[in-house]
């Protein structure tokens, strides 16, 4: 039995941070600001930790805001992928969050505020069951981003930066032309209202197409990915931790969420799917072998990691499905825990530049521990959760090949191998520039409006404070216990993979039966 207050408490999943930000434009005062962006993060964790209880026993839970009749209000809708995901979010958000404070990021002028309305987007479009309305919380999502990157970023940031903006500007555009095209076919923009249509009418299918291709850019997919690679890398690395976690992560799950509901008799055009999602996986892999930069190759292999989590929803089968949803967990924790172990370094040293940084594993060994076991992760490697990432899509992959469609089941499954392969050398590429070579005596802290500054002396007791590794270290330290402790993450995975192919409970928690 749903307790009568459980529906009404979703709202409060956008409503928390959006008076902690309103408090936080108010009240000017640091210690508030602290209080404030590392409090609500937990808050959310704890809320999501609620909800992903509350549905191993019952079913999605639906709310209209305002009392609205259900296909006029604006409905928010929680079931077990929906809770998973805003409790991973929220990891990373606070994991992000202190390093802010450590890194001194946190000072900067409405900082907090920005990051707690990006946290009310992120949760919103968790939530929302209207195409509109996600549009909508998009841009709520963006529009603290754009000013993130304005405030945190230098005059070489700025430049960059006006790509990140650019892009999303155009997606937006894209995704409320699709919104719009989808309401002029079908009459609706309501998620659940919409339920098989993409499979039954080709012109709605067409209309749905255009939303999911503006997802697509946002996400990274090949062949519209090349801005991603140069845009993230233009922030900070604590912000970057926060994009790539969160503006990603929410495209492909409302991938995940408006496919699974509207083709529910599968995706047309597989096999020319199938080669975009190898293609993105292959691209992303080989690329990170080219960067001069840390973040650079973790932004390439952000583009890998987005191809194997949509290799699960193409191939749109319940084990599939639950493959990319621990793929897309796994990917979270640690590219979370990497980028802001490479934020760590930066602060320290002045640069993450391959030809800057040499010497770490012998200057700072738990350092580049940490950064190791992150990178056996994104390989795939053992005792990381990234094994049982690429163990779960390997198996849907061969099972693809198994029911028929043995070439493309083959072709992913060699794609998946071929991938690790070459994250493997490029990271290796990476790993070798800065954890061995000469100990640094001098170094050039990158300025990123002129270059290179001018040489800095190296004093011989300079270490990263271990203070700084504590949130990344936290993370890797999640994907450890994720390996060892798969059994119980697996079984939030299956409840919300099975939720989110079993559309009928959806669509009757939101149109009322």
């Amino acid at each position: 039995m749903i307790p009568a207050v459980a529906p009404s408490l979703l709202p409060m999943f956008v409503v928390i941070p959006l008076l902690g930000a309103g408090l936080l434009v108010v009240a000017r005062r640091h210690a508030v600001e602290v209080a404030a962006l590392l409090t609500v993060p937990v808050v959310m964790i704890l809320g999501a930790l609620w909800l992903l209880l509350f549905h191993r026993t019952e079913p999605p839970l639906s709310h209209a805001v305002g009392g609205f009749a259900d296909v006029l209000a604006i409905p928010f809708v929680s079931d077990s992928l929906s809770a998973l995901m805003l409790l991973v979010t929220g990891i990373a958000t606070l994991a992000a969050s202190v390093f802010l404070v450590l890194s001194g990021e946190s000072r900067y002028r409405f900082v907090p505020p920005l990051v707690l309305l990006l946290t009310a987007g992120v949760n919103g479009a968790l939530l929302t069951g209207d195409l509109f309305n996600l549009f909508v919380w998009v841009e709520v999502m963006l529009m603290p981003s754009y000013a993130l990157i304005a405030v945190t970023g230098t005059w070489r940031r700025l430049g960059i930066g006006r790509m990140f903006v650019l892009v999303n500007l155009l997606t937006s555009t894209v995704l409320v032309i699709g919104v719009g095209f989808v309401y002029g076919t079908a009459g609706t923009v309501n998620i659940a209202a919409l339920e098989g249509t993409g499979s039954e009418d080709p012109v709605t299918a067409a209309a749905l197409a255009v939303v999911l291709l503006a997802l697509a850019v946002k996400g990274g997919m090949v062949p519209v990915h090349s801005w991603l690679p140069r845009a993230y890398p233009a922030t900070s690395a604590g912000i970057m931790a926060l994009f790539s976690a969160l503006h990603t992560k929410v495209a492909l799950y409302a991938m995940f969420r408006i496919t699974a509901v509207t083709f529910s008799d599968g995706l047309p055009f597989l096999s020319v799917l199938v080669v975009l999602v190898i293609a993105t996986i292959l691209v992303g892999a080989f690329s990170t072998a080219g960067s001069n930069r840390i973040r650079t190759a973790l932004a390439h292999q952000m583009v890998a990691g987005v191809g194997h989590i949509l290799l699960g929803l193409v191939l749109l089968t319940e084990i599939s499905v639950a493959a990319g949803i621990l793929y897309l967990v796994h990917h979270v924790i640690t590219m979370s825990g990497l980028l802001l172990t490479t934020g760590a370094i930066e602060h320290t040293y002045g640069s993450g530049r391959l030809d800057h940084i040499s010497g770490l594993a012998r200057r700072d060994p738990w350092v580049m521990a940490v950064m190791a076991v992150g990178l056996f992760s994104l390989v795939g490697l053992p005792p990381t959760s990234g094994l049982w990432g690429k163990v779960g899509l390997m198996r849907a992959s061969a099972e693809q090949a198994t029911a028929g469609d043995t070439v493309l089941g083959w072709a992913a499954l060699i794609a998946i191998v071929l991938a690790s392969v070459g994250s493997l050398l490029g990271l290796q590429r990476m790993w070798r520039g800065i954890a061995w070579g000469e100990d640094m005596t001098v170094y050039r802290p990158d300025d990123p409006a002129r270059g290179r500054g001018n040489p800095v002396e190296l004093p011989a007791d300079h270490r990263i404070p271990l203070r700084m590794l504590l949130p990344g270290a936290a993370m890797i330290a999640l994907s450890l216990a994720i390996f060892v402790g798969i059994g119980a993450l697996m079984s939030a995975v299956d409840a919300g993979a099975h939720d989110l192919m079993d559309a009928r409970t959806y669509v009757e928690a939101v149109m009322g039966g």
